[in-house]
């Protein structure tokens, strides 16, 4: 099978998984010279959150200050001098972004970017709830869970609790988690729905389950880097931690049933890629690559598990391109909603996507570490 121009020019064994996450980071900052145009320009968004929180992962791998302080433009230009910023206040999304606000916290002695982070995590205090205290993921989704909020406001939360001593903060993430857990969890697959409504008053419910129909890759992907993330946090004397382990370690040996064969990919409706509307999305990818490797290094599967990391990190590999700014990853979905079958596998795809970038740059550098356990093999042409 050919590589795609670009991986011609950066063989796997001449080019760390790494400075593929460079490469990445790169071409969008040669894209957009100024952090606040990162679309949605001018927003504090999680799109944007996802890439630079990877981007803050690669400055904390090789030092390069100019990672940092692109961050901190970001920041910047929408924090004003009181700690005040504009965000969207009835959704878990929103707090996703001020991950990147603990390091600037500690990096510069500037006030602003802690009071930033108190207005993100008052934002859990207001947050409309289901009748156990499950976090409506928005408002206009009223009364659901979907898995991507875990990942939104879950790891913030135990980030804050941890770095500031508020220890509750990490059992209400922990809670979000149980809820999922109970409600949406498939116990044929190990696969986890979408989005469960309590209500069951969407189009999409189950009218026993309250569960969307399908497993779409990327939530799935959200859903696992949360856990594995919890697991940086969790002490080892935590009572949650020994459960969260058990769960990265069910939800790995469930995806790597419907990693594809041939590319190393994974299919936008995870387990269903027989079906020729259904095909290999890259985001997902890079989400599932992230939460194996990291399952990994936290000892909740073992070292053998590598091998699936690194069919899956060769197959990301093909789908890459360049131009004359720099890397183009593809393969992307766009943002989606809880749906059916049909409302997945008709999304377009775009290269470039924040999605797809931020998760591609987060799982080279978790892989950086993973794929050196073993060999890792040319790629064959």
């Amino acid at each position: 099978m050919s590589l795609s121009p670009l991986a011609e020019t950066m063989r796997i064994r001449d080019a760390l998984a790494l400075e593929w996450g460079v490469a990445a980071c790169d071409s969008l900052m040669a894209r957009f010279p100024q952090a606040r145009d990162l679309p949605p320009a001018n927003r504090w968004h999680y799109h944007q959150g996802v890439f630079l929180y990877g981007m803050l992962k690669v400055w904390e791998q090789n030092g390069d200050e100019r990672y940092l302080l692109y961050i901190k433009s970001y920041a910047d230009a929408l924090i004003d001098p009181y700690g005040n910023l504009t965000f969207d206040r009835d959704e878990l999304d929103a707090i996703m972004a001020g991950l990147i606000l603990f390091t600037l916290d500690e990096q510069f002695d500037d006030p602003r970017y802690r009071l930033a982070a108190d207005r993100l995590l008052g934002l859990f205090g207001t947050l409309n709830q289901t009748t156990e205290g499950g976090f409506w993921h928005k408002d206009k989704y009223p009364y659901q869970m979907w898995l991507d909020g875990l990942y939104m406001g879950g790891v913030f939360a135990m980030i804050y609790g941890a770095k500031y001593d508020k220890p509750e903060l990490l059992d209400m993430a922990l809670k979000q988690e149980r809820l999922m857990n109970r409600y949406m969890k498939d116990t044929r697959t190990g696969l986890l729905y979408h989005a469960w409504d309590e209500t069951r008053s969407m189009p999409w419910a189950n009218p026993e389950t309250g569960c969307s129909p399908e497993f779409w890759g990327r939530s799935l992907g959200w859903y696992g880097m949360a856990l594995v993330d919890f697991l940086d946090v969790l002490p080892p004397s935590h009572q949650g931690r020994a459960a969260i382990e058990l769960e990265v370690a069910a939800l790995v040996e469930a995806l790597t049933e419907f990693q594809d064969e041939k590319s190393g990919l994974w299919y936008q409706v995870v387990n269903k890629g027989e079906r020729e509307d259904n095909w290999l999305e890259t985001s997902c990818t890079s989400l599932f690559l992230y939460t194996i490797a990291k399952a990994i290094k936290h000892g909740c599967i073992p070292k053998a598990y590598s091998e699936i990391a690194v069919k899956g990190y060769e197959g990301l590999l093909r789908t890459l391109h360049s131009d004359e700014t720099g890397l183009i990853v593809t393969g992307i979905c766009i943002g989606t909603s809880a749906g059916d079958y049909r409302n997945y596998v008709t999304r377009p795809t775009s290269e470039n996507d924040l999605h797809g970038v931020g998760a591609f740059v987060l799982a080279c550098v978790e892989l950086d570490g993973v794929l050196g356990l073993q060999p890792v093999q040319e790629l064959k042409e």
